[in-house]
């Protein structure tokens, strides 16, 4: 698989080509805004394949990053007991 990587002015540029780029299977691209890597085209089949795992990707990162500002500020932390009644209240947990 070839990886093609692009500003993201040439990528405006050639939107069609990449698409077709994309769609054919011949490469996935990589778009860069200011020399830094900001999104990727895939093919939409390799995404549904992917998507539960870039869920649990995403989900990790949010709460690696809540993690992050208890450490900073433990005042923002909840009593596990308070959590769990408003996950009961909401039907998301069983009581």
């Amino acid at each position: 698989m070839t990886i093609l990587t692009m500003n993201s002015h040439e990528a405006r540029a050639n939107w069609r080509e990449l698409l077709d780029r994309v769609l054919s299977g011949n490469a996935d691209i990589v778009i860069e805004r200011n020399g830094k890597p900001v999104a990727v085209m895939i093919p939409f089949e390799d995404y549904e394949e992917i998507l539960d795992e870039l869920d649990d990707l995403r989900a990790g990162q949010r709460a690696a990053a809540i993690y992050e500002d208890w450490k900073r500020n433990p005042s923002l932390g909840q009593p596990i007991e308070e959590v769990e009644a408003e996950f009961q209240a909401e039907g998301l947990l069983d009581a």
